[in-house]
């Protein structure tokens, strides 16, 4: 297959720099667009893939910083900014997550339609279904009852992003992305609370204990699978949805995850549940963990699922934190 471009629309988020090092991997031609530059420590590590990278910085409520980038085409186009607001945020500057998470979308997406994208992948979130707990599987065509500006413009985007398509003629298909967490993961200011399983990698760094409220269950995906399915995706001759849930293999518990760390923790770490009168250093984002997705639909069309379970996340996550986790810490 020849170098395909690819345009990422925030792509120094963490989910980003884990899809652009996997396409720039492969080979391709990748432009990673975003308010904030490239992190050094991931420029250095790109550098030494076979793609090519461009970067700049623009302001996706502002289509005219992002027109330049696409006045030759490109083959895709991966939709990746937002706003991760917690309620603080959410009561403060809700204007400023409206206009980045959803009012940003058409002008994106008439950019790509007449540059002639070829396919555009718009970066959802679970979070759309709703933080409900339950064991029975979460499907594409089931219930989404959002709670949250970030959930709520998340489904919105859904619907403006099919409807648009349908109109332009626009080949535009959404990701539903579980609880991600993994390499490249950094504070940039855009999500107000970082992922558990990093909180805990930062802890056992710094040698404090991780004391969760809960032992934390819920089916985890490690950012390089989402990145591998979002290759796929853009590649794939004719997907039949415009909804895909992109999840792990199987839940597993933050708890246990913790303490299998065995490479980066310091003297002091310790991966517990918090006891009578503690208060939990852990923040899972919510009282009860919501029920799993389901990962059938894209199970069934083209046979993928997430390779790393617990195990093996926690191998390669500690193998990476220690060649690039100290850089990213000395930037947040």
């Amino acid at each position: 297959m020849p170098p395909r471009r690819i345009l990422l629309i925030g792509g120094c988020g963490f989910v980003g720099l884990n899809i652009a090092e996997a396409l720039l991997r492969q080979g391709h031609n990748v432009t990673l667009l975003d308010r904030h530059a490239l992190p050094t420590a991931a420029a250095a590590a790109f550098g030494a893939l076979s793609g090519r990278l461009t970067t700049g910085i623009v302001d996706v409520t502002r289509p005219d910083t992002v027109a330049p980038y696409l006045r030759d085409g490109a083959d895709g186009m991966v939709l990746g900014a937002a706003i991760t607001a917690g309620p603080a945020r959410e009561a403060a500057a809700p204007e400023a997550i409206l206009a980045v998470n959803l009012g940003a979308l058409p002008g994106l997406l008439r950019l790509a339609r007449d540059a002639a994208v070829g396919r555009v992948l718009n970066l959802s979130s679970a979070a759309a279904y709703g933080a409900g707990p339950g064991d029975t599987p979460l499907d594409e065509a089931g219930p989404a009852c959002p709670t949250g500006l970030y959930a709520i413009t998340k489904l919105a985007g859904e619907g403006v992003c099919d409807r648009l398509g349908a109109l332009w003629g626009l080949d535009v298909i959404s990701l539903r992305l579980s609880a991600v967490f993994g390499p490249w993961e950094h504070a940039t200011g855009l999500r107000d609370t970082l992922s558990p399983p990093f909180q805990v990698m930062r802890a056992a760094a710094a040698g404090t204990p991780a004391l969760l409220p809960r032992p934390g269950l819920r089916d985890w995906v490690y950012a390089p699978d989402v990145a591998e399915a979002v290759a796929m995706l853009l590649a794939a001759e004719r997907p039949r949805q415009r909804l895909y849930n992109v999840t792990g293999a199987v839940p597993w518990p933050l708890l246990g995850w913790g303490q299998a760390l065995c490479r980066v923790p310091r003297p002091g770490f310790a991966c517990r549940l918090a006891e009578g009168g503690e208060v939990p250093t852990i923040d899972l984002h919510g009282t009860a963990d919501r029920a799993p997705l389901s990962s059938s639909r894209l199970d069934g069309e083209f046979g993928w699922h997430a390779r790393h379970g617990a195990a093996a996340a926690a191998t390669h996550f500690e193998a990476w934190w220690l060649a690039h986790g100290a850089a990213l810490e000395v930037m947040a």
